[in-house]
């Protein structure tokens, strides 16, 4: 057996176990109302949007909070004004093949790569979104990303966190994986690239082979039949998924491991840390 099929039946039982270790989300709380936020124009949609989705199908009140402004991402080939514009307007242009208005997408315009430098100034912002949209769900990244990458994302929960200290309704809270994913077995250990080589093993080796799956992640939402959905959603953020530009330095989502990276999204379902926010008490008291 070749190296390759020995390594996608790792993975498929990898899978199978941590779908049969998740309870499936409650199909009565696809119609609570519930507030999306992602620190990149992209997370929203890598991490949740099957369940954004559902969501709206079922009538529910869903907004999306990008945190940073999109700037960095390719600002070695266009200016980082035009990034903003773009990707800007691309999640916007998810947002709405999602099923939201673009009412329903707010940006905090916070510099990207810098989140963490501005996180005074977020967590004020967040707690007006929260006092004023009262959500019942909170989605954020899942606050064990690797550092490489996360900087953003990691900041980007802390400062959901900090702002839920005084939020006064209770909620429920659901962190989404997105460079978790970049260990083995759901990406090639031996990367054609030499540095990503040496991140992917230094991440299989700090998340223990991915058995930290089974740990914290308890959640899980069926989305295997709007799969087409998310796949049109995620295709929105051209910037991130084609080359704008004509150079093989023009970076896409698909570039990352050879498309092992991305193919972890469009799994059949979606998983989450989930937890309770106690409006008096400890916000992460779990099930």
């Amino acid at each position: 057996m070749s190296k390759s099929a020995i390594a996608n039946k790792v993975s498929q039982l990898y899978k199978k176990i941590l779908i049969n270790n998740c309870s499936e989300y409650e199909q009565q709380d696809l119609q609570k109302s519930a507030i999306v936020f992602s620190p990149h124009f992209d997370d929203e949609t890598l991490g949740c949007g099957g369940i954004i989705f559902k969501k709206k199908q079922a009538g529910a009140d869903v907004k999306i909070v990008f945190m940073t402004d999109g700037s960095k991402s390719h600002k070695h080939l266009i200016s980082e004004d035009e990034l903003k514009i773009i990707r800007q307007n691309e999640g916007v242009a998810c947002a709405q093949v999602l099923g939201l208005k673009q009412d329903d997408v707010l940006c905090l315009k916070l510099e990207e790569t810098k989140l963490k430098h501005l996180e005074a100034t977020a967590i004020a912002q967040v707690k007006q979104i929260l006092d004023q949209q009262q959500p019942e769900e909170i989605f954020l990244p899942y606050s064990r990303e690797p550092l490489l990458w996360s900087e953003d994302h990691l900041a980007t929960t802390r400062i959901i966190k900090s702002a839920l200290q005084s939020y006064t309704k209770d909620a429920i809270v659901y962190e989404y994986p997105i460079w978790f994913w970049f260990h083995w077995p759901w990406v090639e250990l031996f990367a054609r690239k030499e540095p990503l080589r040496s991140v992917i093993l230094k991440n299989t080796l700090d998340y223990g082979f991915g058995l930290r799956l089974l740990q914290d992640f308890q959640c899980s939402v069926y989305i295997g039949d709007i799969l087409d959905n998310k796949r049109a959603a995620l295709e929105q953020h051209k910037s991130q998924m084609t080359r704008l530009l004509p150079k093989p330095n023009w970076s896409t989502l698909g570039d990352v491991s050879n498309g092992d990276f991305l193919n972890c999204f469009f799994q059949e379902h979606e998983i989450f840390r989930r937890y309770h926010h106690q409006a008096e008490g400890d916000i992460e008291k779990h099930y």
